[in-house]
């Protein structure tokens, strides 16, 4: 059944256009409202946001729908993604949800959904809330006295900090790091740099002045340069980025290298492996991780399992195969002896907890292998399907056939927007750029076509 509303993570969109809309936040909270209403009791819903000015239009309308359909809602205002999926489950709530975009522009906003095990919602259930949308929603309204009820939760972010700070080992203190973090103007400007204060570390802070519009703006995770060069001029031990609603990180060492998703699954399984701490022989990832890290694994004796694009896919490969850790290249993280979803927080003070157990510094600890040359690139298309057209079909078979045992090719639609990306790596660099560059040019003519 295809998908109107839901993407590969939630709904997302540009603000205030359709599907971005109040219309549909109402819409999703009285659809999912009715869906969790399970039982002959006062339900609830938890709702957390990240710094974006279209925020508080979303969750008034959001708040709209699900006291409609009878359920009191705990608003939490600016918290991690995390966050949300965590305060789900303590407080007992029978649904959580996070309006954000992640690492978009202001300009983009999302909602994405938890149940109440603080686990993202399956394909099913989310087609099932598709289905109540756009059907028969008077039917799903309480009655006068059945309404629910609104009200502010003021330590939500305290809950969080001080569950952040509990995965660290106790036996540690960050006493005499020096910590640059760059909390993208977004969701954890308060939470991160109090976390990491609170055990020990000296902090230097970037993106903690959120204004509603400069969300993810030459900052956090997907801009790290601002932080790789005051790491520099601080001199700090180490950087970390987080993105606009702190479910990914990306590190740099001390001399500013940055250091991707990639790297620090490799690093934290490292440390795990000899700790015994990982509960399965190997790590969960998705098809975008370099090879070079599958290599890496292999030399440890453990597995890389990989699975399509998106922490929650990751995540119910864990969950249904007993690993502990998993993540993306790009920064999502997930350590489910903690969390249910990526914590870029929570990733981070795994990394800092081999930092400070060790006598090495992040350069020599994150060098644990060289990734193989990667090129990715990004075709945007319009009412068509390029990747049914006969041409591109025969450039990716080509492609493929000059890669062989070399390399590998990963073609895929975005999920969230109309994006097709062309993904290569191997060994030899030149022939991964030429053939993704002839596979780009195939989908291009096909597009303009």
């Amino acid at each position: 059944m295809s998908r109107k509303y839901f993407g590969t993570d939630g709904i997302r969109g540009k603000a205030n256009e359709k599907p971005m809309t109040a219309e549909t936040a109402l819409r999703v909270g009285l659809a999912a409202g009715r869906k969790f209403k399970r039982g002959d009791y006062r339900h609830r819903v938890v709702i957390g946001k990240d710094t974006r000015l279209s925020g508080y239009m979303l969750e008034s309308a959001l708040v709209s729908g699900f006291t409609s359909a009878g359920m009191d809602v705990f608003q939490f205002g600016p918290v991690p993604t995390p966050a949300v999926a965590m305060l789900t489950r303590s407080l007992r709530a029978d649904l959580g949800v996070m309006i954000s975009a992640s690492h978009n522009s202001f300009e983009d906003n999302g909602i994405k959904l938890f149940g109440p095990d603080g686990y993202k919602l399956s394909d099913e259930v989310e087609l099932e809330i598709e289905h109540m949308m756009d059907n028969g929603l008077n039917d799903y309204l309480a009655g006068p006295r059945e309404l629910g009820r609104a009200k502010r939760i003021d330590d939500a972010q305290a809950r969080y900090i001080e569950f952040a700070k509990r995965t660290f080992p106790k036996q540690l203190s960050l006493e005499g790091v020096r910590v640059v973090i760059d909390c993208a103007n977004g969701a954890a400007y308060k939470v991160a740099p109090t976390a990491l204060w609170e055990l020990g570390a000296e902090v230097v802070t970037l993106g903690v002045d959120p204004n509603g519009f400069n969300i993810n703006d030459g900052c956090g995770s997907t801009a790290p340069e601002r932080m790789g060069q005051l790491v520099r001029e601080r001199r700090a031990d180490i950087g970390i980025a987080l993105d606009g609603d702190a479910d990914r990180v990306i590190i740099c060492d001390e001399n500013g290298e940055v250091i991707d998703g990639d790297k620090i699954m490799g690093l934290v399984a490292q440390s795990w492996h000899k700790e015994g701490q990982l509960s399965a022989p190997g790590i969960v990832a998705t098809i975008m991780s370099n090879l070079a890290l599958e290599r890496y694994l292999k030399g440890l004796g453990l597995n890389l399992a990989r699975t399509q694009v998106g922490d929650r896919y990751v995540v119910e490969h864990m969950r249904e195969n007993g690993f502990n850790l998993g993540g993306e290249q790009s920064g999502h993280i997930v350590l489910s002896d903690f969390s249910t979803t990526g914590d870029g927080l929570i990733a981070a003070l795994q990394v800092l907890a081999v930092l400070r157990a060790g006598d090495k510094p992040m350069s020599e600890l994150c060098n644990v292998f060289e990734p193989l040359p990667q090129f990715l690139r990004n075709v945007r298309y319009r009412n068509c399907e390029p990747l049914e057209n006969a041409l591109v079909k025969e450039a990716i078979a080509e492609g493929e056939r000059r890669l062989a045992s070399q390399g590998r090719l990963v073609i895929r639609k975005s999920g969230t927007e109309p994006l097709i990306r062309v993904m290569g790596e191997g060994d030899d660099e030149k022939l991964v750029k030429a053939v993704v560059n002839d596979i780009v040019s195939a989908i291009e003519d096909a597009a303009a076509a």
